[in-house]
């Protein structure tokens, strides 16, 4: 079967450029690829991609394009005497070849200005400025621009140049017998230009170094983990490239008093066996300012009260969170002996009274017992 023009199958001219046939090709490729042809014309597509991908192969070589030129298909095609032919292939390989400059995929990064580096700083709040959001101010050690030379790096009155060895596109092709291969310029670094006169503030790197203050208004509801983004506001890219952001990680501090979970605030309220037996009232505190906590006759130690609406309201929006009193009833110490003895009598007086006054006690004495029995003790 007879070839195809390498040129006719791209449709281009003899005279075409490097940029035009590699335009040509991602065109071609694009609309052939298997994967984006399935069906009936899955077969058609997939035949006319390899002859693409053949005809790109051999013209965008300068080595293998010049004995395409001289000689034809003779030239470079093994079947016919010439050198070492490249049809068929791996899809997949070759689509992400070209076009890894466009997807993200491999291949040598281009040439151009590098975005700065994103920036953290780690901001502690108490609780209360956490529940109800504040405004602080930073200081960030970051990389500005260079005010000397505007951030092109070169000394004032001169401009970067070119790069000679890459010719300012970033990246040179190293040719290894019949395959050639495309990487990173050593010179500039994938820059495409190079400055012979540095400037003298940044030495060329177009940022110098600085602190800088900033105010971050925290919002209400805030809790560790939570980052707070001020775009821009990171390190200067090189040579005039876009600025990063900065990143503050919000991190609360340990609260005397309360304990958040989510929305929802809890505490350990402690009082004594006189209010625990009889009820009473006591003032506990709120991030809102203090409340009276109401507490039945014969409350027990885990017992939980919730006000409602005193917890924190979410950052992402949501109701108000409760605030959860855990009441600990604390035992007394160091007791006098009027009150050790008066404590005694008091205990004389429970056991007349029997499981009444003490069911939690008298109950769990019943499972005890029946526990010994079953195991013969």
């Amino acid at each position: 079967m007879t070839k195809r023009d390498y040129y006719q199958v791209l449709g281009l001219s003899k005279n075409a450029g490097e940029d035009e046939i590699k335009k040509a090709y991602r065109r071609l490729a694009m609309k052939y690829h298997p994967d984006r042809n399935t069906g009936e014309k899955a077969g058609e597509a997939e035949k006319q991609f390899k002859e693409i991908k053949e005809a790109y192969e051999m013209l965008s070589d300068p080595r293998k394009r010049t004995a395409y030129d001289q000689f034809g298909h003779a030239g470079v095609d093994p079947s016919m005497g010439g050198g070492p032919g490249f049809g068929g292939g791996n899809f997949s390989d070759i689509f992400g070849d070209v076009f890894g400059d466009i997807f993200g995929g491999g291949g040598a990064r281009r040439g151009g200005p590098n975005r700065g580096a994103d920036l953290r700083y780690n901001l502690e709040l108490t609780l209360e400025e956490a529940v109800a959001g504040t405004t602080v101010k930073i200081r960030v050690p970051t990389l500005v621009g260079c005010a000397t030379c505007g951030g092109s790096g070169a000394k004032k009155g001169t401009t970067p140049k070119a790069c000679p060895t890459c010719g300012g596109i970033g990246q040179v092709r190293m040719q290894q017998g019949f395959f050639s291969v495309q990487q990173t310029c050593p010179r500039c670094h994938g820059r495409g230009k190079v400055i012979e006169t540095p400037c003298p503030s940044c030495h060329g790197q177009g940022r110098v170094q600085e602190h800088k203050t900033l105010s971050v208004k925290v919002p209400a509801g805030v809790d560790t983990g939570d980052r707070i983004r001020l775009a821009g506001e990171g390190e200067v890219g090189d040579l005039g490239g876009p600025t990063g952001d900065l990143y503050v990680q919000v991190s609360v501090k340990e609260h005397p008093i309360f304990t958040r979970e989510d929305a929802h605030l809890y505490c350990e309220v402690p009082i004594s066996i006189i209010t625990a037996a009889l009820g009473g009232e006591l003032e506990v505190p709120t991030l809102h300012g203090k409340v009276m906590l109401k507490i039945p006759a014969g409350a027990q130690t885990g017992k939980l009260f919730r006000l409602r609406g005193k917890g924190v309201k979410p950052v992402r929006g949501g109701p108000e969170g409760d605030l959860l009193c855990r009441v600990v009833v604390e035992t007394p110490v160091n007791l006098t002996a009027e009150q050790k003895d008066l404590l005694h009598q008091f205990e004389q007086t429970l056991q007349h009274g029997g499981s009444r006054h003490n069911p939690q006690s008298q109950g769990w004495l019943d499972k005890a017992k029946g526990f010994f029995e079953k195991m013969g003790l």
